[in-house]
Protein backbone atom coordinates (compact mmCIF):
# COMPACT_ATOMS: atom_id res chain seq x y z
CA UNK A 1 0.00 0.00 0.00
CA UNK A 2 1.01 3.45 -0.40
CA UNK A 3 1.82 5.66 2.46
CA UNK A 4 -1.15 8.02 2.30
CA UNK A 5 -3.47 4.76 2.05
CA UNK A 6 -2.00 3.39 4.88
CA UNK A 7 -2.16 6.64 6.75
CA UNK A 8 -5.82 6.62 6.28
CA UNK A 9 -6.65 3.48 6.93
CA UNK A 10 -4.70 3.49 10.38
CA UNK A 11 -6.68 6.64 11.42
CA UNK A 12 -9.76 4.86 10.66
CA UNK A 13 -9.04 2.45 12.39
CA UNK A 14 -8.33 4.41 15.30
CA UNK A 15 -11.28 6.87 15.23
CA UNK A 16 -13.54 3.58 15.09
CA UNK A 17 -11.41 1.67 17.98
CA UNK A 18 -12.12 5.22 20.19
CA UNK A 19 -15.80 5.30 19.52
CA UNK A 20 -16.22 2.19 21.13
CA UNK A 21 -14.40 3.13 24.46
CA UNK A 22 -16.66 5.55 25.83
CA UNK A 23 -17.56 2.94 28.99
CA UNK A 24 -13.95 2.43 29.52
CA UNK A 25 -12.60 5.95 29.15
CA UNK A 26 -15.87 7.32 31.28
CA UNK A 27 -14.08 4.90 34.34
CA UNK A 28 -10.96 6.21 34.11
CA UNK A 29 -12.57 10.03 34.04
CA UNK A 30 -13.89 8.73 37.49
CA UNK A 31 -10.77 7.28 39.15
CA UNK A 32 -9.03 10.44 37.82
CA UNK A 33 -11.06 12.74 39.42
CA UNK A 34 -11.04 10.51 42.98
CA UNK A 35 -7.22 10.67 42.87
CA UNK A 36 -7.16 14.33 41.98
CA UNK A 37 -9.16 15.10 45.54
CA UNK A 38 -7.18 13.18 47.62
CA UNK A 39 -3.81 14.89 46.23
CA UNK A 40 -5.70 18.24 46.51
CA UNK A 41 -6.48 17.88 50.13
CA UNK A 42 -3.38 16.33 50.81
CA UNK A 43 -1.55 19.45 49.58
CA UNK A 44 -3.97 21.92 51.49
CA UNK A 45 -4.04 19.60 55.11
CA UNK A 46 -0.22 19.81 54.87
CA UNK A 47 0.31 23.77 54.01
CA UNK A 48 1.99 23.54 51.10
CA UNK A 49 3.51 27.37 50.40
CA UNK A 50 5.58 29.03 47.88
CA UNK A 51 8.66 28.80 50.46
CA UNK A 52 8.47 24.67 50.09
CA UNK A 53 9.77 25.73 46.97
CA UNK A 54 13.38 26.75 48.00
CA UNK A 55 16.68 24.44 47.57
CA UNK A 56 19.18 23.00 50.04
CA UNK A 57 22.80 22.29 49.54
CA UNK A 58 25.57 20.22 51.04
CA UNK A 59 24.02 18.38 53.87
CA UNK A 60 20.45 19.47 53.57
CA UNK A 61 19.73 20.48 56.73
CA UNK A 62 16.44 21.58 57.76
CA UNK A 63 15.36 21.82 54.09
CA UNK A 64 11.28 22.38 55.46
CA UNK A 65 10.50 22.08 51.71
CA UNK A 66 11.95 18.40 51.78
CA UNK A 67 10.10 17.70 55.06
CA UNK A 68 6.98 18.71 53.51
CA UNK A 69 6.64 16.71 50.08
CA UNK A 70 7.32 13.80 52.14
CA UNK A 71 4.41 14.61 54.78
CA UNK A 72 2.15 14.83 51.39
CA UNK A 73 3.61 11.88 50.05
CA UNK A 74 2.66 10.04 53.41
CA UNK A 75 -1.08 11.56 53.58
CA UNK A 76 -1.82 10.48 49.88
CA UNK A 77 -0.53 6.81 50.92
CA UNK A 78 -2.36 6.30 54.03
CA UNK A 79 1.31 6.02 55.08
CA UNK A 80 2.83 6.37 58.47
CA UNK A 81 6.44 8.03 56.91
CA UNK A 82 7.57 8.58 53.57
CA UNK A 83 10.97 9.12 51.95
CA UNK A 84 10.64 11.02 48.31
CA UNK A 85 14.17 11.92 47.52
CA UNK A 86 16.20 12.81 44.20
CA UNK A 87 19.30 10.32 45.42
CA UNK A 88 17.18 7.21 44.39
CA UNK A 89 18.53 7.33 40.85
CA UNK A 90 15.64 4.16 40.18
CA UNK A 91 13.11 2.39 41.03
CA UNK A 92 15.26 -0.41 41.25
CA UNK A 93 17.85 1.96 43.31
CA UNK A 94 14.89 2.62 45.49
CA UNK A 95 13.83 -1.48 45.71
CA UNK A 96 17.91 -2.16 46.67
CA UNK A 97 18.40 0.26 49.41
CA UNK A 98 14.73 -1.62 51.00
CA UNK A 99 15.94 -4.76 50.90
CA UNK A 100 19.84 -3.92 51.79
CA UNK A 101 17.90 -1.73 54.91
CA UNK A 102 15.24 -4.48 55.93
CA UNK A 103 17.53 -7.71 55.13
CA UNK A 104 20.13 -9.11 57.63
CA UNK A 105 22.67 -12.29 56.92
CA UNK A 106 20.61 -15.18 56.81
CA UNK A 107 17.53 -13.85 56.67
CA UNK A 108 15.11 -14.85 53.94
CA UNK A 109 13.73 -13.25 50.93
CA UNK A 110 10.79 -14.31 49.44
CA UNK A 111 8.88 -13.11 46.17
CA UNK A 112 5.31 -14.92 45.49
CA UNK A 113 5.23 -13.76 42.32
CA UNK A 114 7.96 -15.61 40.64
CA UNK A 115 11.24 -13.85 39.46
CA UNK A 116 11.28 -10.30 40.23
CA UNK A 117 11.83 -7.76 37.40
CA UNK A 118 15.19 -8.54 35.14
CA UNK A 119 17.15 -5.28 36.50
CA UNK A 120 16.45 -7.32 40.12
CA UNK A 121 18.62 -10.58 39.40
CA UNK A 122 21.89 -9.21 40.54
CA UNK A 123 20.62 -7.30 43.27
CA UNK A 124 19.47 -10.12 44.63
CA UNK A 125 22.16 -12.76 43.49
CA UNK A 126 19.81 -14.61 40.65
CA UNK A 127 22.52 -13.75 38.68
CA UNK A 128 26.11 -13.57 39.99
CA UNK A 129 27.18 -10.34 41.73
CA UNK A 130 30.28 -9.76 44.54
CA UNK A 131 27.15 -6.94 46.10
CA UNK A 132 24.33 -8.84 45.51
CA UNK A 133 22.31 -9.64 49.15
CA UNK A 134 23.44 -13.36 48.40
CA UNK A 135 26.77 -12.20 48.75
CA UNK A 136 26.04 -10.92 52.02
CA UNK A 137 24.50 -14.20 53.34
CA UNK A 138 20.48 -13.17 52.54
CA UNK A 139 18.68 -16.11 50.89
CA UNK A 140 16.13 -16.25 48.34
CA UNK A 141 12.91 -18.06 47.57
CA UNK A 142 10.45 -17.82 45.20
CA UNK A 143 7.15 -18.80 44.40
CA UNK A 144 4.97 -19.02 41.27
CA UNK A 145 1.81 -17.54 40.21
CA UNK A 146 -0.46 -20.15 39.24
CA UNK A 147 -3.07 -18.58 36.39
CA UNK A 148 -2.23 -15.52 37.40
CA UNK A 149 -2.89 -16.00 40.78
CA UNK A 150 -1.20 -16.48 44.08
CA UNK A 151 -0.22 -19.97 44.69
CA UNK A 152 -1.74 -19.94 48.43
CA UNK A 153 -0.97 -23.22 49.78
CA UNK A 154 2.42 -23.25 48.71
CA UNK A 155 2.84 -20.12 50.56
CA UNK A 156 1.48 -20.98 53.65
CA UNK A 157 3.51 -24.14 53.15
CA UNK A 158 6.68 -22.06 52.78
CA UNK A 159 5.93 -19.81 55.54
CA UNK A 160 4.76 -22.85 58.45
CA UNK A 161 8.18 -24.46 57.18
CA UNK A 162 10.33 -21.62 59.06
CA UNK A 163 10.63 -17.50 59.52
CA UNK A 164 10.59 -15.64 55.98
CA UNK A 165 11.71 -12.05 56.64
CA UNK A 166 10.25 -10.45 54.10
CA UNK A 167 7.83 -11.20 51.72
CA UNK A 168 8.04 -9.02 48.02
CA UNK A 169 4.95 -8.51 45.50
CA UNK A 170 5.77 -7.03 42.25
CA UNK A 171 2.31 -5.92 41.13
CA UNK A 172 3.50 -5.09 37.25
CA UNK A 173 4.64 -7.56 34.89
CA UNK A 174 8.07 -6.68 34.09
CA UNK A 175 8.92 -8.50 31.39
CA UNK A 176 6.76 -11.29 32.54
CA UNK A 177 4.24 -12.48 30.34
CA UNK A 178 2.12 -12.74 33.18
CA UNK A 179 -1.37 -10.39 33.99
CA UNK A 180 -0.56 -7.33 36.31
CA UNK A 181 -1.57 -7.79 39.86
CA UNK A 182 -4.73 -6.69 41.10
CA UNK A 183 -5.13 -4.97 44.50
CA UNK A 184 -7.85 -7.06 45.30
CA UNK A 185 -5.55 -9.79 45.01
CA UNK A 186 -2.79 -8.44 46.87
CA UNK A 187 -5.27 -7.86 49.98
CA UNK A 188 -6.69 -11.19 49.72
CA UNK A 189 -3.28 -13.13 49.53
CA UNK A 190 -1.90 -10.45 52.62
CA UNK A 191 -4.99 -11.56 54.57
CA UNK A 192 -3.92 -15.38 54.28
CA UNK A 193 -0.21 -14.58 55.19
CA UNK A 194 -1.28 -12.89 58.19
CA UNK A 195 -3.22 -15.59 59.47
CA UNK A 196 0.32 -17.47 59.48
CA UNK A 197 3.03 -14.33 60.39
CA UNK A 198 2.01 -11.15 61.79
CA UNK A 199 5.43 -10.26 61.61
CA UNK A 200 6.92 -10.99 57.98
CA UNK A 201 6.99 -7.48 56.35
CA UNK A 202 5.43 -7.37 53.36
CA UNK A 203 6.80 -5.52 50.48
CA UNK A 204 5.14 -4.13 47.81
CA UNK A 205 7.25 -2.99 44.11
CA UNK A 206 3.98 -0.39 43.25
CA UNK A 207 5.62 0.89 39.74
CA UNK A 208 3.72 2.05 37.46
CA UNK A 209 0.80 1.27 39.38
CA UNK A 210 0.13 4.65 41.49
CA UNK A 211 -3.23 6.42 40.96
CA UNK A 212 -4.76 3.63 38.41
CA UNK A 213 -6.96 2.86 40.81
CA UNK A 214 -8.65 4.62 44.01
CA UNK A 215 -6.23 2.54 46.41
CA UNK A 216 -2.87 1.86 47.34
CA UNK A 217 -1.62 -1.54 48.91
CA UNK A 218 -0.70 0.03 52.34
CA UNK A 219 -4.69 0.79 52.71
CA UNK A 220 -4.73 -2.85 52.57
CA UNK A 221 -2.34 -4.46 54.91
CA UNK A 222 0.96 -3.67 52.97
CA UNK A 223 4.06 -2.76 55.20
CA UNK A 224 5.79 -0.68 52.83
CA UNK A 225 5.65 0.17 49.31
CA UNK A 226 8.29 1.72 46.56
CA UNK A 227 8.15 3.00 43.24
CA UNK A 228 9.63 5.60 40.96
CA UNK A 229 8.80 9.00 39.63
CA UNK A 230 9.84 8.95 36.30
CA UNK A 231 7.40 6.80 36.54
CA UNK A 232 3.67 7.41 37.60
CA UNK A 233 3.82 10.09 40.66
CA UNK A 234 6.43 12.15 38.53
CA UNK A 235 3.30 13.47 36.39
CA UNK A 236 5.95 13.84 33.47
CA UNK A 237 7.61 17.19 35.82
CA UNK A 238 9.98 15.26 38.41
CA UNK A 239 13.24 14.77 36.39
CA UNK A 240 14.72 11.40 39.06
CA UNK A 241 14.15 10.10 41.89
CA UNK A 242 11.68 7.64 43.66
CA UNK A 243 10.02 7.40 47.26
CA UNK A 244 9.47 4.16 50.15
CA UNK A 245 6.41 4.87 52.09
CA UNK A 246 4.90 2.65 55.00
CA UNK A 247 5.60 1.47 58.20
CA UNK A 248 7.97 4.87 60.18
CA UNK A 249 10.31 2.22 61.69
CA UNK A 250 10.41 0.42 58.08
CA UNK A 251 10.61 4.25 56.75
CA UNK A 252 13.81 5.29 58.90
CA UNK A 253 15.86 1.91 58.16
CA UNK A 254 15.83 2.66 54.51
CA UNK A 255 16.80 6.23 55.31
CA UNK A 256 19.93 5.44 57.06
CA UNK A 257 20.67 2.52 54.51
CA UNK A 258 20.47 5.77 51.73
CA UNK A 259 22.22 8.14 53.70
CA UNK A 260 23.79 7.65 57.24
CA UNK A 261 23.14 5.66 60.29
CA UNK A 262 21.64 8.40 62.81
CA UNK A 263 21.07 11.05 60.52
CA UNK A 264 18.65 9.30 58.30
CA UNK A 265 15.90 11.20 56.55
CA UNK A 266 17.23 14.25 58.52
CA UNK A 267 19.99 14.90 55.81
CA UNK A 268 20.32 14.84 51.81
CA UNK A 269 20.27 18.60 50.15
CA UNK A 270 17.30 19.02 47.23
CA UNK A 271 19.08 21.04 44.98
CA UNK A 272 15.98 23.26 42.88
CA UNK A 273 14.30 19.88 42.80
CA UNK A 274 11.02 20.47 45.41
CA UNK A 275 9.12 22.74 43.05
CA UNK A 276 9.19 19.64 40.31
CA UNK A 277 7.89 16.80 42.78
CA UNK A 278 5.27 19.01 44.22
CA UNK A 279 3.90 20.23 40.65
CA UNK A 280 4.37 16.46 39.05
CA UNK A 281 2.15 14.91 42.10
CA UNK A 282 -0.10 17.10 41.75
CA UNK A 283 -0.41 16.43 37.90
CA UNK A 284 0.37 12.52 38.64
CA UNK A 285 -3.75 11.87 38.65
CA UNK A 286 -4.32 13.80 35.37
CA UNK A 287 -1.24 12.58 33.18
CA UNK A 288 -1.70 8.91 34.75
CA UNK A 289 -5.75 9.05 33.20
CA UNK A 290 -4.00 9.77 29.96
CA UNK A 291 -1.59 6.62 30.42
CA UNK A 292 -4.21 4.23 30.79
CA UNK A 293 -6.48 5.82 28.38
CA UNK A 294 -3.80 5.65 25.94
CA UNK A 295 -2.54 1.89 26.87
CA UNK A 296 -6.58 1.25 26.35
CA UNK A 297 -6.99 2.80 23.02
CA UNK A 298 -3.55 0.95 21.69
CA UNK A 299 -4.99 -2.35 22.93
CA UNK A 300 -8.24 -2.14 21.10
CA UNK A 301 -6.57 -1.13 17.92
CA UNK A 302 -3.77 -3.91 18.19
CA UNK A 303 -6.53 -6.37 18.75
CA UNK A 304 -8.00 -5.22 16.01
CA UNK A 305 -5.07 -5.70 13.60
CA UNK A 306 -4.87 -9.28 15.15
CA UNK A 307 -2.27 -8.86 17.90
CA UNK A 308 -2.67 -10.90 21.64
CA UNK A 309 -3.03 -7.94 23.84
CA UNK A 310 -2.76 -7.77 27.78
CA UNK A 311 -5.02 -6.82 29.34
CA UNK A 312 -7.71 -6.43 26.92
CA UNK A 313 -9.59 -2.97 26.71
CA UNK A 314 -12.35 -4.18 28.83
CA UNK A 315 -10.17 -5.92 31.30
CA UNK A 316 -9.91 -4.12 35.18
CA UNK A 317 -6.21 -1.90 34.43
CA UNK A 318 -3.92 -2.47 37.22
CA UNK A 319 -0.81 -0.67 35.85
CA UNK A 320 0.10 1.77 32.79
CA UNK A 321 1.78 -0.97 31.11
CA UNK A 322 0.14 -2.61 27.83
CA UNK A 323 1.41 -5.50 25.95
CA UNK A 324 1.28 -6.56 22.47
CA UNK A 325 2.44 -9.89 21.57
CA UNK A 326 4.06 -9.28 17.91
CA UNK A 327 5.28 -13.02 17.37
CA UNK A 328 7.86 -11.82 15.03
CA UNK A 329 11.32 -10.35 15.94
CA UNK A 330 10.78 -7.01 12.72
CA UNK A 331 7.23 -6.34 13.81
CA UNK A 332 8.61 -5.90 16.98
CA UNK A 333 11.29 -3.60 16.24
CA UNK A 334 9.27 -1.68 14.00
CA UNK A 335 6.32 -1.05 15.73
CA UNK A 336 9.18 0.21 18.91
CA UNK A 337 10.37 2.66 15.76
CA UNK A 338 7.31 3.83 15.61
CA UNK A 339 6.56 4.94 18.67
CA UNK A 340 9.94 6.95 18.67
CA UNK A 341 9.19 8.53 15.13
CA UNK A 342 5.58 9.56 17.18
CA UNK A 343 7.85 11.20 19.96
CA UNK A 344 8.23 14.92 20.88
CA UNK A 345 11.90 14.51 21.22
CA UNK A 346 14.97 12.26 18.76
CA UNK A 347 11.59 12.03 16.44
CA UNK A 348 14.44 11.34 14.08
CA UNK A 349 16.46 8.74 15.53
CA UNK A 350 16.05 5.10 15.14
CA UNK A 351 16.33 2.62 18.22
CA UNK A 352 18.21 -0.59 17.41
CA UNK A 353 18.39 -3.57 19.74
CA UNK A 354 21.32 -3.47 22.16
CA UNK A 355 22.55 -5.19 25.30
CA UNK A 356 21.45 -3.00 28.23
CA UNK A 357 22.69 -2.82 31.71
CA UNK A 358 20.92 -4.91 34.50
CA UNK A 359 19.50 -6.99 31.05
CA UNK A 360 19.88 -10.76 30.05
CA UNK A 361 18.41 -9.97 26.55
CA UNK A 362 19.53 -7.62 23.98
CA UNK A 363 16.75 -4.92 24.38
CA UNK A 364 14.96 -2.75 21.82
CA UNK A 365 13.55 0.91 23.56
CA UNK A 366 11.73 4.03 22.48
CA UNK A 367 11.18 6.59 24.25
CA UNK A 368 11.56 10.00 23.17
CA UNK A 369 10.98 11.76 26.48
CA UNK A 370 11.89 14.80 28.13
CA UNK A 371 13.33 12.65 30.69
CA UNK A 372 15.72 10.19 29.88
CA UNK A 373 14.30 6.82 30.91
CA UNK A 374 10.70 8.53 31.61
CA UNK A 375 7.88 5.51 31.61
CA UNK A 376 5.08 8.32 32.20
CA UNK A 377 6.30 9.59 28.75
CA UNK A 378 5.18 7.51 25.78
CA UNK A 379 7.30 4.48 25.38
CA UNK A 380 7.61 1.07 24.33
CA UNK A 381 10.62 -1.69 24.74
CA UNK A 382 10.41 -5.13 25.37
CA UNK A 383 13.00 -8.24 25.27
CA UNK A 384 14.66 -9.34 21.79
CA UNK A 385 13.43 -13.17 22.79
CA UNK A 386 10.43 -15.14 21.86
CA UNK A 387 7.18 -14.60 21.61
CA UNK A 388 8.54 -10.74 20.72
CA UNK A 389 6.66 -8.97 23.10
CA UNK A 390 6.13 -4.88 23.10
CA UNK A 391 5.64 -3.27 26.85
CA UNK A 392 4.33 -0.21 25.79
CA UNK A 393 3.40 2.72 28.80
CA UNK A 394 2.60 6.09 29.16
CA UNK A 395 1.63 9.68 27.73
CA UNK A 396 1.47 12.91 29.09
CA UNK A 397 -1.79 13.73 27.59
CA UNK A 398 -4.06 11.24 25.77
CA UNK A 399 -4.08 13.53 22.43
CA UNK A 400 -0.12 12.65 22.30
CA UNK A 401 -0.40 9.11 23.11
CA UNK A 402 -3.61 8.84 20.23
CA UNK A 403 -1.04 10.39 17.87
CA UNK A 404 2.43 8.45 18.76
CA UNK A 405 -0.19 5.29 18.41
CA UNK A 406 -0.97 6.26 14.44
CA UNK A 407 2.46 7.06 13.96
CA UNK A 408 3.67 3.34 15.09
CA UNK A 409 1.15 1.73 13.38
CA UNK A 410 1.90 3.26 10.25
CA UNK A 411 5.16 2.78 10.80
CA UNK A 412 4.67 -0.81 11.14
CA UNK A 413 2.38 -1.37 8.45
CA UNK A 414 4.65 0.23 5.59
Amino acid sequence: MENLEIKNKVKELVETAEAELKEQYKKVEEICEFNSEKVLTAFQRNRVTEADFGSTTGYGYDDIGREKIEKVFADVFHAEDCIVRGQFISGTHALTVALFAFLRPGDTMLSINGKPYDTLDEVIGIAENQSSLKSFGVNYEQIDLVNDDFDYEKIEERLKKSKVKLIEIQRSKGYALRKSISLSKVESVIKRIREIDKDVIIMIDNCYCEFVGKKEPLEVGADVIVGSLIKNLGGGIAPNGAYIAGRKDLVELAAERLTVPGEGKGVGPTLGINKSFLQGLFLAPSVVRSSVKTAILTSRVMEKLGYKVEPTYDAERVDIVQTIEFGDRDKLIKYCQGIQSGSPIDSDSLPEPCETPGYLDPIIMASGSFTQGSSIELSCDGPLRDPFVGFQQGALTYEYGKLGLIKAVEYMLK
